[in-house]
């Protein structure tokens, strides 16, 4: 059967023509009996019609190709795209049209598909923070309102109530403090002081820094063997050394007893430097992997809360990394041990 779904404008006009010319032409043969009228008029009624049906055809088909076009852009038209519009677009075949349609809809829905997980992102983080906030504030009207009742006339009671306090508005203030961080390095306020410094010599004064609080692991920390020669990085040093507490403070908390923190530092390609922050500690699960660096994201009941922080750390890490225009990433197996690591520039002449 003849198909006419895949007909162009011409090929629909020129069909609907012949048609019209046919049986013009076939009342005149009749009528007349003259072969010559005939053909005369059919050649005659299928030109005109032709014309005629192809321009007011097309003027329908660009007219409504226009409208499409307003709805795609959903933008006032300039001068320039006036001209466009009116000149230019009508060139375009349907097909070309039809392209350009199926392009505006696939956009749209990767916009709505990112809308909707930055929705959820959003809902996500508002609860978080809302229990990150909560946590405190309570326990802190509890102490409060426990001291008010009576519980001030026990010295022992209320000393330890209020060390109790104080460590939750400790906890409150820190929380503050990572956050006013973390916007001041989205919004790009927060400038950064490039130097030329050696990274093994700042990886050992943040172990060194550490120390203590990792001797009731028996944590041992260094630098891998064959990476303790010098290299130098260009980057903003204090920026920096927040990135390596994080991630040693990090590698301690979740590493396990009698165990190790590595640090490694090469040279990749004579212009970037990587340096990785390795344990032998819990690991984490590949599903949650890719989450690590989102803000107050914990991945199970081995990270939980108990293990202190703000649950911003690493957040606060991927922004200074990207701020300094490189990128971090995290490996781990469970029950294997983490290592995450970052590049940075090399040194600058």
């Amino acid at each position: 059967m003849f198909n006419t779904q895949n007909l162009t404008p011409k090929q629909l006009s020129a069909l609907t023509a012949v048609v019209i010319a046919a049986f013009v032409a076939a009342g005149i043969l009749i009528m007349t009996y003259s072969l010559k009228y005939g053909l005369g008029s059919f050649l005659l009624v299928f030109a005109g019609s032709y014309f005629l049906i192809q321009y007011t055809l097309e003027k329908f088909i660009n007219r409504k190709i226009k409208l499409i076009y307003k709805f795609i852009y959903q933008t006032k038209a300039t001068r320039k795209e006036e001209v466009y519009f009116k000149y230019i677009l009508p060139k375009k075949t349907i097909d070309e049209v039809g392209e350009d349609v199926e392009r505006w809809g696939n956009r749209q829905t990767e916009e709505i598909e990112l809308l909707r997980k930055n929705e959820a992102f959003r809902k996500e983080f508002l609860q978080n923070l809302s229990h990150e906030f909560k946590t405190p504030i309570f326990a802190i009207q509890g102490y409060v309102d426990t001291l008010l009742n009576g519980a001030m006339e026990d010295t022992k009671v209320s000393k330890r109530f209020l060390e109790n306090t104080e460590r939750n508005v400790e906890r409150l203030v820190n929380l503050l403090n990572d956050l006013d961080e973390i916007s001041r390095l989205e919004s790009g306020e927060q400038l950064l002081l490039k130097q030329n410094f050696v990274i093994q010599d700042l990886i050992r004064e943040v172990f060194e820094s550490l120390s203590i609080t990792m001797q009731d692991k028996n944590l041992r920390t260094g630098i891998k063997k064959g990476c303790e020669y010098p290299i130098m990085v260009f980057a903003d040093k204090e920026k920096i050394r927040m990135v390596l507490l994080n991630l040693v403070e990090n590698a301690s908390k979740y590493g396990k007893q009698n165990g190790s923190i590595t640090a490694s530092v090469y040279n990749t390609d004579g212009k970037h430097v990587l340096v990785e922050i390795t344990d032998d500690g819990i690991g984490i699960e590949e599903e949650h992997l890719q989450r690590i660096f989102e803000r107050f994201y914990r991945t199970d009941s081995a990270r939980s809360r108990d293990k202190g922080g703000t649950g911003l750390g690493l957040a606060i890490c991927k922004h200074i990394i990207e701020a300094h225009g490189q990128a971090i990433h995290a490996r781990s197996t469970p029950d294997v041990g983490t290592s995450i690591g970052f590049t940075l520039e090399s040194k600058k002449d």
